[in-house]
């Protein structure tokens, strides 16, 4: 299974890759890529134990980083609760009607674990994609509307996912993060997988999935991170589980954790693990030794020296 990995840069205010837009259907992407002219990466890591705890107290003599496959100097290290401007996706479509309990004591849970300085910004998920609560530090009118959703419609999955990463231009906060609660189906988007998939590596997002499982998209026997190399083979898998495998694979590609959760109870101790592993983050700081200047893709992989471990990070990023 090969690590994630996640990465910011420093000193650089970052270009996001969507136009401003209304918080509603209306969501145009620019050409934007995630690039700096700062040579200093730096890359948020998290690592989680077999049961999916993270796992804290760890040095940067624990890690090893790899920048297109070149080990790389570690000069920078650290391990904070910084504040973090979350997006909570919560999928009210019609599909959720049975769960919708779950999701919202799902989300509240996760609300819980905030740091006191931390931002939210709530979307939902139904026919149309919309931000329902513009980033607010105020958790008491965060929770109200949570309570206040009511399920019902089509399920614009993706193009909601696509919103979320275009709101997240607003957000105050370096560490930046979208948490999506769905069982991951998807049947009214206008875009594609593809396009969904390609701004989520552009951007400096890490997507938490939780996905619940409504007997369509398979379950797992707890809330242990998914990862998508635990499935043999691509053609092992079914129409139901295209959604899911989407939201798992968001997960790995931008550093975040992915969940299966059968109930109320394991969606909130799965809000819970992703809640712990945001807030505490290792962050790892190299200076890549060449020169690089024509905006190709760079591969990250950071590995740990600690045994049975699992390390979750951002795959790449973009040269300036």
């Amino acid at each position: 299974m090969g690590p994630r990995t996640a990465l910011r840069f420093s000193c650089v205010a970052l270009p996001l890759l969507f136009a401003g837009g209304s918080a509603t259907a209306q969501i145009v992407p620019t050409a934007a890529n995630f690039r700096t002219s700062t040579r200093m990466v730096l890359v948020p890591v998290t690592v989680t134990d077999h049961y999916g705890k993270t796992i804290l107290g760890l040095q940067a003599k624990d890690f090893n980083i790899f920048d297109d496959q070149t080990p790389q100097a570690i000069v920078s290290f650290t391990a904070e609760d910084a504040p973090c401007s979350a997006g909570l996706v919560l999928d009210i479509s019609g599909s959720m009607q049975t769960t919708l309990g779950a999701v919202k004591e799902s989300a509240l849970a996760f609300v819980r674990t905030a740091n006191p300085r931390d931002e939210f910004l709530l979307l939902t998920v139904s026919t149309l994609p919309e931000a329902s609560l513009a980033f607010t530090t105020d958790t008491a009118v965060l929770e109200d509307s949570i309570a206040r959703t009511r399920t019902g419609g089509f399920t614009a999955l993706i193009d909601t996912v696509y919103l979320g990463l275009n709101q997240m231009r607003k957000a105050r906060h370096p560490q930046r993060a979208l948490v999506i609660v769905s069982d991951g189906m998807d049947n009214h988007s206008r875009y594609s997988k593809a396009e969904l998939l390609k701004a989520a590596l552009e951007a400096d997002v890490q997507i938490y999935s939780i996905i619940i499982d409504n007997g369509a998209g398979g379950s797992s026997p707890n809330t242990v991170p998914f990862r998508p190399s635990m499935i043999a083979k691509p053609g092992d898998q079914g129409a139901a589980r295209q959604g899911p495998s989407l939201l798992e694979e968001l997960a790995d590609k931008t550093g975040g954790l992915s969940f299966h959760a059968r109930n109320g109870a394991e969606a909130q101790g799965a809000m819970l693990k992703a809640g712990l592993a945001l807030r505490n983050e290792y962050v790892i700081g190299y200076q890549p030794a060449d020169s690089d200047a024509s905006g190709k893709r760079h591969q990250i992989r950071v590995k740990s020296t600690v045994p049975k471990v699992s390390v979750h990070a951002r795959s790449g990023y973009y040269a300036p």
